[in-house]
Protein backbone atom coordinates (compact mmCIF):
# COMPACT_ATOMS: atom_id res chain seq x y z
CA UNK A 1 0.00 0.00 0.00
CA UNK A 2 2.63 2.40 1.16
CA UNK A 3 4.66 1.60 -2.16
CA UNK A 4 1.63 2.51 -4.75
CA UNK A 5 1.13 5.80 -2.61
CA UNK A 6 4.98 6.13 -2.71
CA UNK A 7 5.03 5.99 -6.57
CA UNK A 8 1.58 8.11 -7.34
CA UNK A 9 3.53 10.87 -4.85
CA UNK A 10 6.38 10.49 -6.92
CA UNK A 11 5.22 10.40 -10.23
CA UNK A 12 3.21 14.06 -9.39
CA UNK A 13 6.15 15.37 -8.17
CA UNK A 14 7.77 14.62 -11.57
CA UNK A 15 4.90 16.01 -13.84
CA UNK A 16 5.30 19.37 -11.49
CA UNK A 17 8.39 19.64 -11.96
CA UNK A 18 8.45 19.26 -15.65
CA UNK A 19 5.36 21.31 -16.07
CA UNK A 20 7.59 24.31 -14.27
CA UNK A 21 10.24 23.99 -16.68
CA UNK A 22 8.04 23.84 -19.46
CA UNK A 23 6.75 26.93 -18.30
CA UNK A 24 10.01 28.71 -17.51
CA UNK A 25 11.68 27.75 -20.91
CA UNK A 26 8.47 28.48 -22.94
CA UNK A 27 10.00 31.11 -25.50
CA UNK A 28 11.77 34.17 -25.91
CA UNK A 29 11.39 37.32 -24.82
CA UNK A 30 11.52 41.03 -27.06
CA UNK A 31 14.87 41.45 -26.13
CA UNK A 32 16.13 38.33 -27.19
CA UNK A 33 14.60 38.52 -30.45
CA UNK A 34 16.33 41.81 -30.46
CA UNK A 35 19.64 40.49 -30.15
CA UNK A 36 19.09 38.09 -32.56
CA UNK A 37 17.77 40.14 -35.41
CA UNK A 38 20.99 42.32 -34.69
CA UNK A 39 23.02 39.43 -34.55
CA UNK A 40 21.37 37.76 -37.97
CA UNK A 41 21.98 41.39 -39.83
CA UNK A 42 25.38 41.24 -38.54
CA UNK A 43 26.50 38.21 -39.78
CA UNK A 44 24.61 38.87 -43.21
CA UNK A 45 26.65 42.18 -43.87
CA UNK A 46 29.88 40.64 -42.75
CA UNK A 47 28.67 37.40 -45.32
CA UNK A 48 27.84 39.91 -47.87
CA UNK A 49 30.84 41.70 -48.23
CA UNK A 50 33.07 38.51 -48.29
CA UNK A 51 31.39 37.15 -51.27
CA UNK A 52 31.63 40.52 -53.11
CA UNK A 53 35.46 41.11 -52.37
CA UNK A 54 37.19 40.87 -55.14
CA UNK A 55 38.75 37.33 -54.56
CA UNK A 56 35.50 35.44 -53.68
CA UNK A 57 33.65 37.27 -56.66
CA UNK A 58 36.58 36.14 -59.16
CA UNK A 59 36.19 32.49 -57.77
CA UNK A 60 32.66 32.41 -57.72
CA UNK A 61 32.68 33.62 -61.68
CA UNK A 62 35.35 30.72 -62.59
CA UNK A 63 33.41 28.28 -60.71
CA UNK A 64 30.01 29.47 -62.67
CA UNK A 65 32.00 29.46 -66.07
CA UNK A 66 33.38 26.24 -65.25
CA UNK A 67 30.23 24.69 -65.02
CA UNK A 68 28.50 26.65 -68.05
CA UNK A 69 31.45 25.48 -70.54
CA UNK A 70 30.93 21.52 -69.03
CA UNK A 71 30.85 18.93 -71.52
CA UNK A 72 27.58 16.71 -71.80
Amino acid sequence: MFAVVRERVWALAFRARAALVARRDAGMVTSEYAVGIIASVAFAAVLYKVVTSGQVNSELQAIVKKALDAKM
